[in-house]
């Protein structure tokens, strides 16, 4: 059974495999190479997923989900109609479509999955993201980081001569930028820097604010129909600036058209706060692993967003030279992760190459310090495995009691930069008993172990007794310990999943819903003749019929569409 390497993002997700002529994209039961990152509630019911559930951002908003990616390892929940989830639990819905799609193209059972995720997440989103997989039925041993993953895709490895490399890896939803040096067949990355809340979707918030101040409009005097109207016209306007010097942004709200022109010059100084932004990393970066802008070989593209002429223009500007992107960026991910499943494989077709990567964030301990008079400071940060780390790795570090008689040592772990640990990221904690004493008479030895997945292991032993206590992080904000991930996989199980073999013909119906809302007049009636006709085609149950009337169907919307 092969490993499959699947890119879980935030607009589109995508899954590939490896065959001697190297890694291929796995096409969905639409044929096409990107699934939208989408899940709805249909009104049966059924779990829909992909283009299907896209359709129906729009006219049924309040039953769809997107950009769940950005909110993996958080409580934050979705309420879709009368079922509610958590994000990991709308990324397994995605999984497990890319998941039937590869076992109907393949003809196999697959049941293990290589995922990447942005170098940038957490500890508790990384592990978010295997949880996802596992709730899939997918066993998920290896993470990749997306930049890992897209400069295999590129065969950096297979250079010759030694070379630095900066990935410029910008998604839908989130920003990474690693640096990587190659050294015959050694990959290893000398830091990484991003930031998870800065993607593609911020380039539509930046038109949809100009649309709404154009048009004197508030978000919250829309409707969510009236929202996914703007969002929409945003999405197009945005593609569509690579082409066109001048846009024009219309969507329906308050029964009328409202409209607001943009020029590409207008949408860069609109934009300007983004791409200060994105400069951010790539300076952090760059200073982390002590290299400047002039020992970069080249810049590779990752990533959706990077098509945006806005930013190929600001990349190039920054670092003087024309970026690297002869590979989809939208497919670069995946291409690499499958890559990465066949080396776990150990399939002979890969040339050997020893993967090395780093810590994303600090991760230590909070201790307290005694300043002068006696006076005890608390809340205070102690690294113990910085960032830019070479992983894995394991450290360790000895901490003593701080109060006389004291009976026990609590050890809260946190991960972040800022010396405070309240301006950090509280990841867990766990208690170990000491014998009584004076203050400083007994000590604590806390080591932390940080495994390729980037996964935290806790262990904390006593040092004069031997006692030792240990966790892997179960109290994560957000992180689903195993109890509750055994017990969404039997809910989510029970839920009634849309049957692949009808995708086309569900998502020609959602299509044309959407449709008729966006039409009027005789356009309108001749979408609500067409669906009601389809509907009484499909209740026939006659697959010649049903495969005519789908093609006349599918030229009728996609006229719609163009007109």
């Amino acid at each position: 059974m092969p490993i499959i390497g699947i890119d879980l993002g935030t607009t589109n997700s995508l899954a590939a495999y490896f065959t001697p002529e190297g890694p291929k994209i796995i096409p969905n039961s639409f044929g096409e190479h990107l699934t939208p990152s989408v899940v709805s509630v249909g009104d049966d019911g059924e779990i829909l997923t992909g283009k299907i559930a896209a359709e129906r951002r729009f006219t049924s908003p309040q039953k769809t989900a997107s950009v769940f990616k950005r909110y993996m390892g958080t409580k934050k929940e979705y309420k879709l109609g009368d079922k509610t989830f958590l994000p990991e639990e709308l990324s397994a819905f995605l999984i497990k479509k890319l998941k039937e799609d590869a076992e109907v193209f393949l003809g196999e059972e697959i049941t293990e999955a290589v995922i990447s995720c942005p170098a940038y997440f957490s500890e508790a989103q990384r592990r978010a993201t295997k949880t996802a997989g596992e709730l899939a039925g997918l066993k998920v041993d290896r993470i990749v980081s997306e930049p890992t993953a897209a400069a295999i895709a590129y065969g950096l490895h297979e250079k010759e001569e030694s070379a630095k490399y900066l990935i410029f890896d910008l998604g839908g939803g989130t920003f990474d930028v690693s640096i990587l040096e190659f050294t015959r067949n050694i990959m290893e990355v000398r830091a990484v820097a991003g930031d998870n809340y800065l993607g593609g979707e911020d380039f539509n918030d930046i038109l949809i604010a100009a649309f709404l101040r154009h048009n004197d409009l508030k978000e919250s005097d829309l409707t969510e129909r009236e929202e996914a109207a703007v969002y929409k016209a945003s999405e197009y306007a945005k593609l569509h600036f690579s082409k066109n010097h001048f846009i024009a942004m219309q969507a329906v709200v308050g029964g009328e058209t409202k409209s607001t022109e943009f020029t590409a010059d207008e949408f860069e100084v609109y934009c300007q706060p983004l791409l200060l932004r994105l400069k951010n990393p790539v300076v952090r970066a760059l200073s982390d692993a002590s290299v400047r802008m002039a020992d970069i070989s080249a810049v590779v593209l990752v990533g959706g967003a990077t098509k945006l002429s806005i930013v190929r223009a600001f990349v190039g500007k920054l670092f003087g030279m024309l970026p690297a992107s002869v590979i989809n960026p939208d497919e670069a991910v995946a291409l690499g992760a499958a890559v990465q499943a066949a080396m776990k494989e150990r399939n002979t077709a890969i040339k050997e190459l020893l993967l090395t990567d780093v810590c994303s964030y600090t991760l230590g301990v909070e201790v307290a310090n005694v300043r002068s008079g006696g006076l005890i400071q608390t809340g205070l940060y102690s690294p113990i495995i910085e960032r830019n780390t070479v992983i894995p790795t394991s450290r360790v570090e000895r901490y003593y009691t701080m109060h006389n008689q004291q009976k026990q040592v609590e050890i809260n772990v946190f991960q972040g930069e800022s010396r405070n640990t309240r301006d950090n990221i509280f990841l867990g904690n766990l208690n170990i008993p000491v014998p009584l004493g004076p203050a400083g008479a007994e000590a604590v030895d806390v080591r932390f172990t940080y495994d390729v997945n980037g996964i935290l292991e806790v262990e904390v032993t006593t040092v004069s007794t031997g006692e030792m206590a240990k966790i892997i992080i179960e109290k994560n904000p957000g992180t689903m310990t195993q109890r509750e991930i055994e017990e969404s996989f039997a809910q989510l199980s029970a839920l009634k999943i849309h049957p692949r073999d009808r995708d086309e013909y569900r998502y020609l119906l959602e299509m044309g819903e959407r449709l008729y809302q966006e039409h009027m007049g005789d356009e309108r009636g001749m979408i609500a003749d067409a669906l009601a006709e389809f509907e009484e085609v499909l209740d026939k149950q006659n697959r010649g019929e049903i495969d005519a009337y789908v093609t006349r169907l599918r030229e009728f919307f996609e006229s719609l569409e163009g007109s």
